[in-house]
């Protein structure tokens, strides 16, 4: 069910499929990651499937094949961020930019999930509510179809959660580890606004989330029942529920997985009708039921800006986050530093640009056999595929 008329822009982006390498095990224990252990690899003249062996991190070790799937990532990714925005020439290079980091990207993540692991971080039951979300989200009706739709696009089920596990790790590793330690006063955040108000202007706007109950495809003996069930959500709303969580598990709109939340909204980018109701509302006010030409919508003001310089309570939080992104960057460099002045980590002769450098060189690097294996091909999954404009 579509968002209510909003630009198409405004609209959320469908779930990106996580790209966190996975891990299988090679004859001798090697831990092979990621496109290793599904690219199709070189044969030797015995019938041997051979890997480049690039880096090694630790007791793990990061392959060509790896490499060149982390490289065209890179490459897709900075053309979605680039469509509409950037000349061939800035496209170009935001493509290199960011296939001259994939190896360092790579060595950051392996070190990562590692540092998770000595830490003992349990994420089991943030995969199950990934997956969930992930299922709610593509109106899936349990997690055996949700399986059947992965491995429909030539996608192992359990490589597709082992890339959840892994990022669900990292994320926990980086939260603790760093940014724990990065605290933003109030006085500092009022000092930024008051040094940096004429920022803080904008246009008469409102921030919306919305729950919607689809009536597409239903006759019209049907309408009645849906408009009584949107009720029963605006009820449990009023009666002290949470929206958002409401959203995530019951709502059939586009937006369900981000809990309703449809983005800011000035004059004239709504449908009049519902510019007229929403631009009268006050915080966290909600509209009745509202039925549309897609079903019946309920929607909330999450904020409702004035015209002008806006006051410090309505930016406060924009500034804080800023400022954590200000200071995450440099301390999360910092943290990756110390992680690989701490691990083994060697770059194979031609790669240590690339790399961000390690503790050595490796300087032959024989091919590692692994046992044949004839893997499908891994068709680009669109269910769960890269978003076009998407941490």
């Amino acid at each position: 069910m579509a968002a209510p008329e909003p630009e198409e822009e405004k609209k959320a982006a469908p779930v990106k499929k996580p790209e966190t390498p996975t891990a299988t095990t090679a004859p001798g224990g090697t831990k092979v990651t990621g496109a290793a252990a599904t690219t199709t690899k070189p044969m030797t003249a015995e019938g041997k499937m051979v890997e480049e062996i690039v880096a090694r991190v630790n007791n793990e070790i990061i392959t060509s094949s790896e490499l060149d799937k982390a490289r065209a990532s890179a490459e897709e990714d900075a053309r979605q961020e680039c469509t509409g925005k950037c000349t061939p020439q800035q496209l170009q290079a935001a493509v290199e930019e960011r296939q001259k980091s994939a190896l360092r990207d790579l060595i950051d993540q392996s070190l990562l999930e590692q540092r998770g692991k000595d830490l003992a971080l349990s994420v089991e039951t943030d995969v199950v509510k990934q997956l969930d979300q992930i299922r709610i989200g593509n109106n899936l009706k349990d997690m055996d179809e949700l399986e059947k739709a992965v491995s429909a696009q030539g996608l192992n089920w359990e490589d597709f959660k082992n890339n959840i596990r892994n990022k669900i790790l990292t994320q926990q590793v980086i939260s603790r580890e760093v940014g724990s330690h990065i605290t933003i006063g109030h006085g500092e955040a009022l000092k930024v606004y008051n040094e940096h108000k004429t920022e803080f202007v904008k246009a008469e706007e409102v921030a919306l989330r919305a729950f919607e109950v689809s009536t597409e495809g239903k006759t019209e003996a049907e309408i009645p029942e849906l408009k009584k069930k949107a009720e029963s959500y605006l009820k449990r709303i009023n009666d002290g529920e949470d929206f958002s969580v409401l959203a995530k598990r019951f709502s059939d709109g586009k937006t369900a997985q981000q809990g309703g939340y449809l983005g800011e909204y000035k004059r004239g980018e709504l449908a009049k009708e519902l510019e007229d109701k929403v631009f009268a509302m006050k915080k966290n006010e909600m509209t009745g039921v509202i039925e549309t030409k897609q079903g019946f919508l309920i929607l909330q003001v999450l904020e409702h800006y004035t015209e002008g310089v806006q006051p410090y309570d309505k930016v406060e939080n924009d500034i804080m986050e800023h400022l954590y992104s200000q200071r995450m960057e440099p301390a999360l460099r910092e943290y990756l530093k110390t992680l690989r002045e701490q691990s083994y980590v060697v770059i194979k002769p031609g790669y240590q640009e690339m790399a961000g450098g390690g503790n050595s060189e490796i300087e032959e690097v024989s091919a590692t056999p692994e046992t044949t294996k004839e893997k499908k091909h891994h068709k680009k999954y669109l269910l769960f595929g890269k978003s076009s404009g998407s941490k």
